[in-house]
C-alpha cells in the first residue's frame, strides 16, 4: 500500500518533539506531518519549524489549531480574533494551506447555543479574507456532540458547511474527522455536498474504541481497533473528490505512553485498512 498520501498528525506521537517527529516520519517514508502550534513554538517558531520540515523533505499537511471563537465579551472576542490572525500567519510561514479551526464551546455560565454559533459565524467572516490573502484556508472541524458545551458548538459536517459556504472555497473549508462524524446518519450526503463545493480541506482518521475513558477526548484508537467503518468512510471521501492528505490523528493516553517509533510502526501497518482490499489477504 502506497504511503504517498499519509500524514502523521503530531499529536499521535505526543511525546516526540518536532525534531523527533520529523525525523521519525522521514525515516519511515511518511511524506507529511500535521503540526500543532505549541510544538512549533517549542521548536523556536514557524520559520525554524518550516526549515526543519523542509530540510527533511516533508510537507506540512495542516496546522492545529485556530478557533475558540465563541467569547461573548468584546475583550474575549478581540483576543480570539488576534490569536487566529497569528495562527493564519503561522500556517503561511509553515507552508501549509490548512488551518484547522476548533470553534469553541459555550462561554462559562452560558446556555445560549444559538448566540455562540452566531458569534462563530461572525468571526469566521472577519477572518476569511485574511486567510485567503495569506494563501491559507480555514478548515472548520465539527466535533462530536458530546463536546458541544466545552469545545465546539459545531457538531455536524452539515453545520460546518453552513458556516463555510457563504465564503469562497479557497478561504473556508471543512475537516472530515472520522472520530467526530462517523455516527451521523446524514454523513454520506454531507460528504458529497462538501465535495461538490470543493470544501474538504482535511481528512483525519483514527478509530472509536470502547469503553470510553473518563476524558472522552482520549477515546481514539489506532485504525482497525474500534467501531468505525473506515474503509467505507475513506471511499465516500474519495468519491467526493478528495485527493489530499490522509492524516492520522490519535488522542489516547496509552498510545501516547508508547515509544513514538512503535506508534508510527502501527500507523504504517494499519494504513491499508483504510482502503478496499486489493486481494483476499487484505481482508
Amino acid at each position: 500500500m502506497s504511503l504517498d498520501r499519509l500524514s502523521l498528525n503530531q499529536i499521535t506521537t505526543r511525546s516526540w518533539s518536532l525534531a523527533e517527529a520529523v525525523r521519525g516520519c522521514a525515516e519511515a517514508g511518511v511524506p507529511a506531518i500535521g503540526l500543532w502550534r505549541d510544538k512549533v513554538a517549542e521548536a523556536g517558531g514557524g520559520a525554524r519549524a518550516a526549515k526543519l520540515v523542509r530540510e527533511a523533505g516533508l510537507t506540512v499537511s495542516s496546522l492545529c489549531r485556530g478557533g475558540f471563537l465563541t467569547a461573548a465579551d468584546p475583550a474575549g472576542r478581540r483576543a480570539a480574533l488576534e490569536d487566529n490572525l497569528r495562527a493564519i500567519e503561522e500556517a503561511a510561514t509553515l507552508g501549509t494551506d490548512t488551518l484547522v479551526l476548533v470553534v469553541g464551546g459555550l462561554p462559562e455560565g452560558s446556555r445560549d447555543l444559538p448566540g455562540a454559533r452566531a458569534r462563530v459565524a461572525e468571526l469566521i467572516a472577519e477572518l476569511a479574507p485574511h486567510a485567503g490573502a495569506a494563501g491559507v484556508r480555514l478548515a472548520i472541524e465539527p466535533l462530536h456532540p458530546m463536546f458541544c458545551a466545552d469545545r465546539a458548538v459545531v457538531s455536524t459536517l452539515g453545520q460546518a458547511l453552513d458556516l463555510a459556504e457563504p465564503h469562497p472555497a479557497g478561504q473556508v473549508g471543512v475537516v472530515v474527522d472520522a472520530y467526530h462524524v462517523w455516527w451521523d446518519p446524514a454523513l454520506p450526503e454531507q460528504i458529497a455536498r462538501a465535495g461538490r463545493g470543493g470544501r474538504i480541506a482535511a481528512y483525519q482518521v483514527c478509530d472509536w474504541t470502547l469503553p470510553l475513558p473518563a476524558d472522552a477526548l482520549l477515546g481514539r484508537g489506532h485504525v482497525g481497533d474500534g467501531h468505525i467503518d473506515l474503509r467505507a468512510l475513506t471511499t465516500l471521501v474519495a468519491a467526493a473528490g478528495h485527493t489530499g492528505w490522509i492524516e492520522v490523528e490519535i488522542f489516547n493516553e496509552t498510545i501516547w505512553a508508547a515509544p513514538g517509533h512503535e506508534t508510527l510502526a502501527t500507523v504504517l501497518a494499519r494504513h491499508h485498512l483504510l482502503f478496499p482490499p486489493a486481494s483476499p489477504h487484505d481482508r
